[in-house]
């Protein structure tokens, strides 16, 4: 099933969980693979209604006891023993949703980077707590933001994204071993933001940028 969960997986994300230790590697696979999911259906093609119906059905479920949950679906019965707390991950929920509007301000999207940066607080509390909760949210914020602009095509709304990035990179931010992905995404994003790529792994300097990082964690 994990097999699953991972092939599901961009690239960019399976390399960045080929970093996390051990203890951590599932439950951060079980977080991409839920965030994963919520981006698709957003970016996806097909109207916004249905975009909504479908994350309303993934709010739900993160609201509910898991014992209730239909049976068949990977990403669920992954989630089941997922040890964050599940409903803390419907405001992951609510960030995705919140770009389903027709021209995106400044509060969709800081609410978005503040739903994807709590995610990751969530994930580093199901592992035990190590590391400063409001550092893994802010490197969660920095990720959100730079993975926005990377793939609005609108300028005024990426203009949006990058203000709002702009006013988090006071200082390097430092992550306990545990949040390794997030350090190599965090690092992959800002460098194809500085190199007007659009893809996070377009050659061997981005390779070499993800090993260092995955490694020594800056």
């Amino acid at each position: 099933m994990d097999d699953i969960l991972l092939e599901s997986l961009p690239l960019p994300l399976r390399l960045a969980l080929s970093y996390a230790p051990r203890d951590a590697r599932r439950e951060t696979l079980v977080l991409l693979a839920l965030d994963t999911r919520l981006a698709a259906i957003v970016r996806g093609d097909g109207e916004a209604i249905i975009a909504q119906l479908k994350l309303a059905w993934w709010r739900d479920r993160l609201a509910e006891n898991p014992e209730n949950w239909p049976a068949g679906e990977p990403l669920l019965s992954a989630l089941s023993d997922w040890r964050g707390n599940l409903e803390a991950l419907g405001e992951l929920v609510d960030g995705w949703e919140g770009l389903l509007v027709e021209s995106l301000g400044q509060a969709q999207v800081r609410a978005f980077a503040a739903a994807r940066g709590t995610s990751w607080q969530t994930l580093a509390d199901g592992l035990g707590g190590k590391g400063d909760p409001e550092t893994v949210a802010q490197a969660g914020q920095r990720f959100a933001l730079a993975d926005l602009a990377l793939h609005l095509g609108d300028p005024a709304e990426r203009d949006v994204a990058l203000h709002q990035l702009a006013q988090l990179q006071a200082g390097r931010v430092k992550l306990n071993r545990q949040m390794r992905p997030l350090a190599v995404l965090n690092a992959l994003t800002q460098r194809a933001l500085k190199q007007g790529s659009g893809e996070l792994l377009d050659g061997p300097a981005a390779m070499a940028l993800a090993m260092r990082v995955g490694i020594t964690g800056r």
